[in-house]
């Protein structure tokens, strides 16, 4: 299988639990991959803009718990 449609294809053919299990690796797949963006996104700084907005919020006294406490 070489394309994304031949995969599409096979996977309408798989009975529901081998269609499951497949789901389920694309799941944990996809978040590996999202997981290590993340990792090399802060690595390389370009997270660095959220830290520098929630200091600001937080000596700005605008940082709140998420979600807020309801008390």
């Amino acid at each position: 299988m070489n394309t994304v449609e031949e995969i599409e294809q096979a996977a309408e053919k798989l009975a529901p639990s081998d269609f499951d299990r497949l789901a389920s690796w694309v799941s944990a797949r996809y978040h590996e991959l999202w997981k290590r963006q993340m990792e090399r996104d802060a690595t390389a700084g370009k997270l660095d803009f959220l830290f520098n907005e929630a200091a600001a919020e937080r000596q700005a006294g605008s940082l709140h718990d998420w979600p807020a406490d309801k008390k």
